[in-house]
Formats: C-alpha cells, structure tokens, sequence
C-alpha cells in the first residue's frame, strides 16, 4: 500500500459471507431458510464440506456436510443443494425423524430407570425386538457421534440383523410427555445412560435402550406432543 492511500476494512458479516460463497456453490432453493441458515452454512461452505452435488450424482461430501450442520440439517440442506428430492411437504412431522448413537451409554442406569414405575414426564414402553425391526423406516437424517464417525448406522431389513436371535429379546424405550428440542432430547437421553434417541421432528423425544438392535419405536408416543 503506498503512502498516504486510504485502507478501508468492510466488516463481512455471515449473511454476507453466505451469499458470496453459495453463488460458487450448489443453488438454494427457495426454501432455504436465509435468516436461520447464514451462519452455519457459511462455516461448512468455507471449509469446502459441502461443495458436491448430489443432483449430479457426486454424494461424496453429503456425510461431511451433514455432520458440519448437525441439527440444522433438515433446516439448511436446502441452502446448499443437498436435500432428498422427494417432496415432504405433505408428510406430517410424525413420520419423519433423526436418529444418533450415543457414545458413552450406561445399560445399568438405563435399566434402573426403566423398571417398575415410570419416572415423572415420562412414559416407558416395551416391545418384542422383532416388531422393532419388522418396518420400514422413514428417516430424513442420521447424526453421529464426532466421537466416532466410523461408526456403522443400520436400517430394518439389512443383513446385519440376521444372527441375531430377536424371538425372545426386547426393546425398551422412554418417551417424554413435552415437546423438546432436538439438543435436548441427546441430553435427557445421556443423562439416562441410553444407547440411541430418535427425535421426531413435531419434536416428540425418544430415549432408546441397550436391548434394541435398531432405533427404537416408529410410534410417536409423546403425551402432549403428538401432532
């Protein structure tokens, strides 16, 4: 810079930032969520996790990009040309749901927790195995655990499941009466020593334990947060 020239420093705000790295990038659509996206897209999109484009068959960042944007996945996939084409629009927010493994469960708080009367809030629910694995799932996102991003998800159906002697085993979830967040949901759910939670998106929470070999129930059971 020579003498005397004038450096004027332009503040780049994050709404600022996502704009100009989205015109590089995937096309928002017009239900990209601006307004609550900005952020979080701009920090994935700055460290390059989620510049392929499924449209074009190239998934190769999808599971980068989702991890970068964890909970706001549903929200912002949008803003970054990666949603599943399919139209949920008509889908009401009980069939649709994000599951995680939990890293650190405790099988023996759980257990302790779930035997005999029900904890206040709270409502305990036990099912054969096989009925958790006998339907299909209708899952829109998956959220791992940073602890362990190797980690294997499953679906009903796969052939993992098929040494697995489901006859006799049981499944026992905890669901919460209220509504709560997604991050809210993990933390009640670590708190209990659980394995897995699944979340619905009306927000409907679902602790899940460590005889379950999937994720839990597909019912959405929560007393005051069923639609």
């Amino acid at each position: 810079m020579r003498p005397g020239q004038l450096c004027v420093v332009i503040p780049a705000s994050s709404a600022i930032i996502f704009l100009v790295l989205v015109m590089s990038g995937p096309p928002p659509t017009d239900a990209c969520n601006k307004a609550l996206c900005a952020s979080d897209v701009s920090k994935c999109l700055i460290q390059e996790l989620c510049q392929c484009r499924p449209s074009d068959g190239n998934c190769s960042c999808c599971k980068d990009c989702m991890l970068c944007l964890g909970s706001l996945w549903e929200e912002c996939c949008d803003c970054v040309g990666m949603c599943n084409p399919k139209n949920f629009s008509d889908t009401p927010p009980t069939s649709k749901s994000t599951v995680e493994e939990l890293h650190m469960p405790i099988p023996s708080l759980f257990r302790a927790l779930t035997e005999g009367d029900a904890p206040i809030n709270m409502m305990v629910v036990s099912f054969p195995v096989a009925e958790e694995l006998s339907h299909h799932e209708n899952l829109v996102s998956f959220l791992e655990t940073l602890h362990d991003q190797h980690q294997n998800v499953s679906l009903p159906g796969n052939s993992i499941h098929a040494s697995y002697d489901t006859q006799d085993n049981i499944c026992t979830v905890v669901y919460f009466d209220d509504c709560v967040s997604i991050r809210q949901c993990k933390l009640y759910c670590e708190s209990m020593g659980g394995s897995k939670y699944r979340w619905f998106h009306n927000a409907c929470c679902q602790c899940i334990g460590p005889e379950c070999l999937d994720y839990g129930s597909k019912a959405v059971k929560c007393m005051n947060c069923l639609f």
